[in-house]
């Protein structure tokens, strides 16, 4: 993965958190979901790989 698809990849699932939750929450509530996408993406994208 390239740092360019890192990064599209990160604020794809800010932009998708910010969405789903919407504005004027603490930035810890955003933190944790932002944790569990990129952690869920990451578990799927080893799961196709092997």
């Amino acid at each position: 993965m390239t740092e360019n698809e890192i990064t599209d990849t990160i604020i794809g699932c800010a932009i998708k958190v910010h969405r789903n939750l919407g504005p004027g929450l603490l930035e810890s509530a955003y933190q944790e979901c932002l944790f569990y996408e990129n952690v869920h993406l990451l578990e799927y994208r080893l799961d196709s790989v092997y």
